[in-house]
């Protein structure tokens, strides 16, 4: 009912309030294949968070409430340097992996501080920038400010890669994939997973046509 999804709202709110500090966040790595000879190409870094009463909670319960809080910032801070700390000791250890992707809330590119704080991480964790690919939703493109293309181009030059997620379901426009640096786009599962099912050939032909 209404009310039990209001009531998890709140719940959820709360418990978000010191989820950071009391450690109830952890990162799980999906790799990234490459079709082409089946190796691992990089790796995607996956938000995770189990609460002591509230259990298991899904990221797409809590990230939208995390970011309407503004509560995603220093949670989305967290993230990128596990991430980039992780990355770093893979590598020491002698694991090769290319990359690494980490998902990036619109609300952490309109902070004024997101492009210091990723640059700063790298070299705080000794991650190569040029090893870091940001993910972001399409809507992120529709903020379309000086500050965002301030920060795209600061990100470009340092050679963080970015990388377009969930594409397909959101504002889709090519206009802005020719205007900002993306580099890969990430086709929503909803095409992929109706590949082989497909009887009128409509996934098949969306997905050629993003490719």
């Amino acid at each position: 009912t209404a009310w039990l999804q209001a009531r998890r709202r709140l719940e959820i709110e709360h418990a978000l309030r010191g989820a950071l500090e009391q450690e109830e966040f952890s990162l799980a790595y999906q790799p990234l294949i490459d079709l082409a000879d089946g190796g691992v190409c990089g790796m995607e870094a996956l938000l995770r968070w189990h609460h002591p009463e509230l259990g298991p909670c899904a990221p797409g319960e809590f990230i939208e409430i995390a970011e309407a809080t503004g509560d995603i910032v220093a949670i989305g801070e967290w993230v990128l340097r596990e991430a980039c700390r992780q990355a770093a000791a893979w590598e020491a250890s002698g694991l090769c992996f290319g990359r690494m992707s980490v998902n990036v809330s619109a609300v952490q590119l309109r902070d004024p501080g997101f492009t210091q704080r990723v640059l700063l991480a790298c070299a705080d964790t000794g991650w190569p920038t040029a090893r870091l690919e940001l993910e972001i939703t399409e809507s992120a493109l529709l903020l379309d400010t000086d500050a965002l293309w301030e920060c795209f181009g600061a990100l470009e030059r340092a050679g963080v890669a970015l990388a377009v997620d969930d594409f397909g379901t959101g504002f889709s426009s090519l206009s802005y994939l020719s205007r900002f640096p993306v580099g890969r786009l990430k086709i929503d599962r909803s095409f992929i997973a109706g590949l082989e099912s497909d009887g009128t050939g409509r996934a098949v032909a969306v997905t050629r046509a993003i490719i």
